[in-house]
């Protein structure tokens, strides 16, 4: 049962902040959203193109995705959700493969023998639903063992120590269960971007009686008295009864005051990669592939996501667009370079890839980076997941570190929301205020 009167904070506007606060309004309490950027969504965050907006990093939905599903349903905007086959293809000394799962059995790059153990492999990992048994395993040992020696050189190193760098060696074979079980060949996008959805909840919102404010910065989450809340947000105190903080652990622990030293030793941990894509605006289609991972060595991008392929190019005005994405240490000197710099390193390779491609074919380009995007998923990453009551009474914590053995996703992220939103509310103030 709700106690009445009940205000929790929720800090971080995105898809997991965002669908906590929904489903607290929706119980009658009050909520506040604090969000540092100037636009809601987190990583699911849009930028206007036309009359539409698109993803600052690429996003779809599978067929196993049925929590977001049933929300936008839920929403109203189910008329607008379109499933579709989009094309996958890999890079290969040159030349495109496409990879659904007959062409794999054909695929020239690998003799038969090593063809069908791929194809095997890849089917024992569709059907088997517990990923508990890969625990303590290594991807990569995984992988040769069960796939080849081969395979693993010619498929899946290089799209490894691209995504993971000097870390690809210790990604656990959990994680790349998840990223063949849960996949599935349909793939489902919001017509006219997933913006609409973060639209629709933040009016929700409001419309329950909560508030959502952009633009803030969140400097200090601390213990108040009778079980209270006090954070520090742009220079200025507030308190509440209880807070969903959505914000990536380490950078919870540098916020939180007071926080037992062994609890900062177990979960302040792990290394992260953040996302940095650059997105083209072109006049004519690149390739006829939606998603093309590249495999050959020296690009400076790890996939091509060519949206042109997937939605209608109309919807955008025509502009055929296109992300180059990377999953990068924080220190990578893309981070620091400028947008022109960028192109000048990127495009060339846009003509390994089509020769007849042409600086002029670029009408526009944007540049978008987030860090802590992408967690390195080790071995021994489950043992470091936080739990969701933190030691400071009332402060929940949900981030894509605990969907593990997914890394991320708007789907995890609203499921977990729910769950932790859920949690805050069964708390009673009482046990709270004893606590602490």
């Amino acid at each position: 049962m709700t106690e009445p009167n009940l205000h929790i904070g929720v800090l971080g506007g995105g898809a997991l902040g965002l669908s906590a606060a929904y489903r607290l309004a929706r119980h009658g309490v009050r909520v506040t959203v604090l969000e540092k950027e100037d636009v809601v969504g987190g990583l699911a965050a849009s930028f206007p193109v036309g009359n539409v907006y698109l993803e600052k990093f690429y996003h779809h939905l599978f067929r196993s995705d049925r929590v977001i599903t049933a929300l936008i349903r839920e929403l109203g905007l189910g008329d607008r959700l379109v499933w579709r086959k989009a094309r996958t293809a890999n890079l290969i000394n040159g030349r495109i493969y496409p990879m659904d799962p007959l062409r794999l059995l054909t695929l020239p790059v690998l003799p038969v023998s090593d063809r069908l153990r791929l194809c095997l492999g890849m089917a024992y990992l569709k059907l088997c639903s517990d990923y508990h048994r890969f625990e303590g395993q290594l991807a990569i040992d995984w992988i040769q063992r069960w796939m080849g020696k081969r395979t693993y050189e010619v498929i899946w190193r290089p799209l490894f120590e691209s995504k993971f760098g000097e870390h690809y060696t210790r990604v656990a074979m959990p994680w790349f269960w998840s990223r063949v079980y849960c996949r599935s060949l349909s793939l489902g996008y919001l017509r006219g971007g997933f913006h609409q959805l973060y639209v629709a909840l933040l009016e929700r919102i409001k419309a329950l009686g909560g508030t959502v404010r952009t633009g803030q910065t969140v400097e200090r989450i601390e213990a108040a008295p009778g079980g209270r809340v006090r954070v520090t947000v742009n220079g200025a105190v507030e308190e509440f009864d209880r807070v969903v903080c959505t914000l990536p652990t380490r950078l919870f622990t540098r916020l939180a005051v007071g926080l037992p030293p062994d609890y900062r030793s177990r979960y302040d941990w792990g290394d992260y990669h953040g996302a940095h894509c650059v997105i083209l605006a072109l006049d004519r289609p690149l390739t006829d592939v939606y998603w093309l991972s590249i495999n050959d060595p020296g690009f400076p991008f790890l996939v091509l996501v060519e949206h042109g392929n997937f939605m209608p190019v109309e919807d955008y005005g025509g502009r055929w667009l296109v992300y180059l994405g990377n999953y990068l240490p924080n220190t990578d000197r893309r981070f620091r370079m400028t947008r022109d710099e960028l192109l000048d390193w990127y495009l060339p390779y846009l003509a390994r890839i089509n020769p007849a491609f042409n600086r002029s074919w670029v009408k526009e380009a944007w540049v978008f980076q987030a860090p802590f995007a992408q967690p390195i998923v080790t071995v021994d990453y489950h043992a470091h997941i936080p739990p969701h009551e933190t030691p400071i009474p009332g402060v929940f914590l949900a981030n894509m570190f605990q969907v593990y053995p997914q890394d991320r996703g708007q789907n995890y992220s609203i499921e977990l929301a729910y769950r932790v939103a859920d949690l805050a509310l069964t708390r009673p103030t009482a046990v709270l205020a004893k606590a602490g």
